[in-house]
């Protein structure tokens, strides 16, 4: 084999472990903005919710508490 071709060779293998490492990168991104996602629709929710029970509590009095 010819140095050139050896170098070829070494250069195409490097590109195709780069290559790989992107497509693992590009996956791990993917899972990670999907879990993102439900995180948000699930914070949303529980904002709802929250949101929901507050408004059914009686408003706050304006009394100092017992120890005062």
């Amino acid at each position: 084999m010819s140095d050139t071709e050896d170098r070829l060779d070494r250069l195409e293998i490097h590109l195709a472990q780069q290559q790989q490492m992107i497509d693992d990168l590009s996956e791990a991104l993917a899972l990670q903005q999907r879990d993102i996602d439900a995180l948000k629709a699930r914070l949303v929710r529980s904002d709802s919710r929250i949101a929901e029970l507050e408004a059914g509590l009686p408003a706050p009095g304006n009394e100092k508490p017992p120890h005062w």
